[in-house]
């Protein structure tokens, strides 16, 4: 994520007062060294990836920001690990989503499964670098992110609102 866009997350976390949060994929960190930061102190975040090289950065990060005691990382696919939380009963206050787009809603699909009522799903790149809104472009990617805009925009479970941010957030508030 950009910079701008870890402010965003961090201010959002602090406005709803959530206690804990879900990232579906985490990449080298930003984004869960941003919300972790506006946890309090018993809070805590849950940050799903795939990858043991770039766990191992986000890790080094999450130490030197004493943040390592809020955010459990869990490394494999996100579809296995979102299922087993919520047989385990898991909530959240809020779920960021920026992992595979191939998946995005499924992800999405999962999110509202484990999100408390009035919580929020931010999704990143949902703007794909201005692609879906140019209609030349149809390659496999960016109609993809095309299908998941239309997707939650119809979806009734939930008031959503796509921000020009960075790359593009989608946040939406389970009703």
């Amino acid at each position: 994520i950009a910079p701008e866009q870890g402010k965003f997350l961090e201010i959002i976390v602090k406005l709803i007062k959530a206690n804990n949060c879900l990232e579906v994929g985490r990449f080298t960190g930003l984004s869960a060294l941003s919300m972790a930061l506006a946890l309090p102190e018993n809070g805590s975040l849950v940050s799903l990836d795939k990858n043991v090289d770039t766990n191992k950065t986000a890790t080094g990060f999450f130490k030197k920001a004493n943040q390592d005691k809020k955010i459990k990382t869990i490394i494999r696919p996100a579809l296995q690990t979102l299922s087993e939380l919520k047989q385990d009963n898991r909530t959240f206050d809020m779920v960021f989503i920026d992992a595979d787009k191939e998946n995005y809603k499924n992800y999405y699909d999962k999110s509202l499964d484990l999100i408390n009522k009035d919580g929020l799903i931010v999704i990143d790149n949902v703007l794909w670098h201005g692609e879906v809104v140019d209609k030349t472009k149809n390659d496999k990617f960016t109609n993809t992110i095309r299908d998941f805009n239309y997707y939650v925009k119809n979806d009734k479970k939930t008031e959503q609102i796509i921000l020009p941010l960075g790359d593009g957030f989608t946040v939406c508030r389970k009703l």
